[in-house]
């Protein structure tokens, strides 16, 4: 069963700050700078790719000034307000389309009719930043995206892995040890600006199976290792120096075991099956 979460309007309320929160902090800087090398590796200018969850835009204005065109979804009103304003003023509107679309509905073959008449053409897609954290189970996506991308194209995944050293510490070191294990446990409910969301903590190996019917996978790598996790980001300015130092860390140890699987987001790179 695939479950998606019913409150978008939890991320309505913090659209408005979320880049103020995380995409201009330092750390969220750092991480962003990891996934935007493999996008710039994966994909070329030219493409036409989907953006799934696409927040307030960063990611599309990033590929859309390289030349690529982006079909930018998100289930959220209030995100899609946010990521319009932004490409009106990177002046990038004519390179990227936006429409509404909750991941469960995609499952469904309900898509957006920018999406219905790109199907098996895009190069490939993305999700960034834990989009696939709110299934309950990515099988159903994988067969889904794997409709609308060609043999040979690729799909990103930044997932929220389970086991993240830095939360667990760092909780239980506050005396808050159902905090530190929440990642291990199924459906947890996170507050999210007013509302709560269901969020899953799907390992590497689980999305690998979850997306081997319709992709190979090709890599995965750790993105936050050593750095604290997202809702952590405050300590960066504490210790400029030392947390640069340990970002240069992660950039040498992120694509060894058992950095691929202890972090705060692991990314995933697959690539669309041949048809037949």
């Amino acid at each position: 069963m695939v479950e998606s979460n019913p409150a978008p309007h939890a991320f309505d309320a913090i659209a408005p700050r979320y880049d103020a929160s995380f995409t201009d902090q330092q750390l969220g800087r750092w991480l962003r700078e990891v996934v935007w090398r493999e996008f710039e590796r994966a994909f070329q200018p030219g493409d036409t790719l989907l953006d799934l969850g696409c927040g307030t835009g960063e990611d599309a204005c990033f590929l859309a000034g390289r030349g690529a065109r982006i079909v930018a979804t998100d289930a959220s009103d209030g995100m899609l307000d946010v990521a319009r304003r932004k490409a009106d003023e990177s002046r990038l509107p004519g390179q990227i389309s936006f429409a509404q679309l909750d991941l469960l509905d995609l499952t469904k073959n309900r898509l957006p009719v920018v999406l219905a008449e790109s199907r098996g053409t895009l190069a490939g897609a993305y999700a960034n930043f834990g989009p696939l954290n709110c299934l309950s189970d990515r099988q159903p996506l994988s067969s889904a995206v794997a409709q609308l991308i060609r043999p040979g194209g690729t799909f990103i995944a930044v997932v929220m892995g389970p086991l993240c050293p830095w939360e667990i510490a760092w909780y239980l070191l506050h005396r808050h040890p159902r905090t530190a294990v929440r990642r291990l446990r199924s459906g947890v409910r996170s507050h999210v600006g007013d509302g709560v969301v269901s969020v899953w903590y799907p390992s590497p190996r689980r999305l690998r199976a979850e997306f081997a019917p319709d992709f190979e996978h090709v890599k995965t790598l750790g993105v936050g290792v050593f750095l604290p996790p997202s809702d952590l980001g405050h300590l960066i300015p504490h210790a400029p120096r030392l947390f640069a130092a340990v970002n240069a860390l992660d950039d040498r140890l992120r694509s060894t075991f058992p950095f691929t699987w202890l972090n705060d987001h692991y990314l995933s790179i697959f690539k669309r099956r041949e048809a037949g």
